[in-house]
């Protein structure tokens, strides 16, 4: 094997094509009868060589993964073709190693989402180089709430869309959720209208006819508008009166932020939705954390948070900026329908 791997991988031109042509042919017979570590060593000459034929590295990269992995992580003659194949048909450690290749396709990707574990398409969005297609970013966004180790590679990626990331916001970490705020802010004006139109509607068909409560709250919090009496303080007040429809209603009058994303934002209690609300608002901070802490006594005195909490809060309210905090809102109302629709899966479960 050696001598015929030195005649075959020579630079030096002593073997004509035909030749070569022949000599393929009997590497690729002797394959099956070497021993594992010399099919190894192979595999490494090959490599090693750059002038090996596109058929012996196929070969060799659906062997066991000791003989398969150099030619997994650098050959760039596997076609995508090869490359799924070994994906469909042989191990986890195979797929691994796929996923740390300088390069992988859209199509490459597909397939180790489909048949790869968690450590594969950990390992995959943690690569650079690896391109992602536009359903598969979409599921792993997806899956990522029930899966915490996708989060952190997911919102590392610089090809995440902003829409995607405002959509993670709501089941990640407090530290993720800054990450979003901060680095993800661009809205598509092509969109725009789009998206606003779309949450409009929702907005129209989540109140059903009649005298409820929240119509009522929101014909009173219209007439104060329309008077000019809708300020922070009116809302301080209905929050301490425990009056939570007409503080809801209130807030997205001043806000211009449909009812349903504003009692998504009342629920969290979180509060960097809250910060992210008030500043798109342009709120001073001094209001802002006169009415986070108003909206903290109104949830329940045992479930206030420690000074430290208010403070990490008002540092996330600084950093933001308001073009940042419209935008996340923009995706947050025309996203309320997928919202809605994680709420009853998990709700179910």
């Amino acid at each position: 094997m050696e001598n015929i791997s030195d005649l075959f991988l020579s630079q030096d031109g002593r073997l004509t094509e035909h030749q070569r042509m022949l000599m393929t042919d009997i590497l690729h017979k002797l394959i099956a009868d070497l021993e594992t570590v010399v099919r190894g060593e192979l595999a490494t000459l090959l490599m090693e060589g750059g002038s090996a034929p596109p058929e012996l590295l196929r070969l060799l990269a659906n062997e066991q993964i000791e003989i398969a992995r150099p030619i997994l992580e650098k050959s760039t003659l596997l076609r995508d073709v090869d490359l799924i194949e070994i994906v469909h048909n042989r191990s986890e450690e195979h797929r691994l190693t796929i996923a740390m290749r300088a390069r992988v396709s859209e199509q490459v990707s597909d397939a180790l989402i489909e048949e790869g574990g968690a450590d594969v398409i950990e390992t995959l969005l943690k690569n650079p180089d690896a391109k992602l297609s536009g359903e598969g970013m979409e599921y792993l966004v997806a899956e990522s709430r029930r899966v915490d180790r996708f989060q952190e590679p997911l919102l590392s990626r610089h090809d995440l869309p902003s829409e995607l990331a405002h959509r993670m916001f709501w089941w990640v970490s407090a530290a993720l959720r800054r990450r979003v705020l901060v680095d993800f802010s661009s809205v598509d004006p092509t969109g725009l209208d789009r998206m606003l139109q779309d949450a409009t509607r929702r907005a129209i068909a989540s109140h059903e006819p009649g005298d409820s409560v929240a119509e009522r709250s929101v014909r009173l919090v219209a007439r104060l508008s329309e008077s000019g009496q809708l300020t922070i303080g009116f809302l301080k007040c209905s929050l301490r009166q425990q009056h939570l429809s007409v503080f809801v209603a209130g807030l997205g009058r001043l806000s211009g932020v449909n009812a349903t994303t504003v009692w998504r934002i009342f629920r969290d209690k979180g509060g960097e939705s809250f910060a992210v609300l008030c500043r798109s608002m342009d709120m001073s901070r001094n209001d802002f954390a006169s009415l986070f802490l108003t909206l903290a006594e109104a949830r329940g005195g045992q479930h206030v948070r420690p000074t430290s909490f208010l403070k990490e809060i008002l540092d996330l309210y600084d950093a933001i900026s308001v073009a940042n905090a419209r935008a996340a809102l923009t995706y947050w109302q025309r996203d309320d329908a997928f919202q809605q629709a994680l709420d009853d899966v998990g709700d179910v479960g």
